[in-house]
């Protein structure tokens, strides 16, 4: 049996335990509430879902925004420069070993309970693993591909574009992968902490009256959210496949560049 296939089955079977175990009563409902219950619960409120739905959706779109895209631009400067990686790179690794959940109470001071606090929290938290991930991604670039590059007259945006971010891709994508599913966390788990709007907030509140099929309904949107990024995260991966295939292909370059120089002059 092929491993999608068994993992399909094991989706299922979970999907069918989830449903018939409440049902039986061998799990109270208030632990876990029936499947269909769950979407029942979230149809009935389908309007208040969407409504926190989109405000999540905001949120994390923002905060991915600057958690990726800062924490890439940044780590790749970082990455490419001895002296700031040295300066830098030790304080931001320290500082990701800190549970910065401890610090959302100060964003809240700052920025109040609204949209900007969790926005603040959740590109922080998701900004420091996408950062080093990239950082360690420049530092692992083989010399001999910029050599290569150089010594075919590639210009910076070529060499940058072409041998940099080709190479360290793979890298990237795994800090990317987990800075935005720290992103998702940031924000779910911020709204919950003190929020008036979005899924966390929702989940909070029919948490406090006892009322499992609601808050299992929105356990579930943010499960499908965090489904749908690492669906996008995968799609980017077969894009960039074609990348590693030019980058392969310069290392096989660059090594015989180098076999070349090595050679003594006859």
């Amino acid at each position: 049996m092929r491993a999608k296939t068994l993992r399909h089955l094991i989706v299922v079977g979970l999907i069918v335990l989830w449903e018939l175990l409440p049902r039986a009563g061998l799990i109270p409902e208030l632990f876990l509430p029936s499947l269909s219950s769950t979407l029942l619960a979230g149809w009935n409120e389908a309007a208040e879902y969407g409504h926190a739905l989109a405000v999540t959706l905001y949120e994390v779109a923002v905060s991915m925004a600057f958690a990726c895209g800062g924490g890439i631009l940044l780590g790749a400067i970082v990455g490419s420069l001895p002296r700031p990686r040295l300066l830098i790179m030790p304080m931001v690794s320290s500082l990701y070993a800190v549970p910065l959940v401890i610090l959302y109470p100060v964003f809240t001071v700052w920025l109040g309970i609204g949209s900007e606090s969790k926005i603040a929290f959740a590109s922080i938290y998701g900004f420091l693993p996408t950062m080093l991930a990239t950082a360690a991604g420049i530092q692992t670039i083989d010399p001999q591909l910029l050599l290569a590059a150089r010594s075919m007259g590639a210009t910076l945006n070529q060499r940058l574009v072409r041998v940099i971010i080709p190479a360290a891709i793979p890298t990237v994508l795994s800090g990317l992968r987990v800075g935005g599913a720290l992103v998702i966390v940031g924000v779910v788990v911020s709204e919950m902490l003190i929020s008036s709007a979005g899924i966390g907030y929702l989940i909070s509140r029919y948490r406090t009256i006892l009322d499992s099929p609601h808050v299992f309904a929105g356990v579930l949107l943010v499960l499908f959210m965090a489904i749908a990024f690492n669906t996008a995260i995968r799609w980017i991966e077969r894009k960039a496949a074609i990348w590693q295939t030019g980058m392969r292909a310069g290392q096989n370059a660059a090594d015989e560049i180098g076999s070349g120089a090595m050679q003594p002059a006859t």
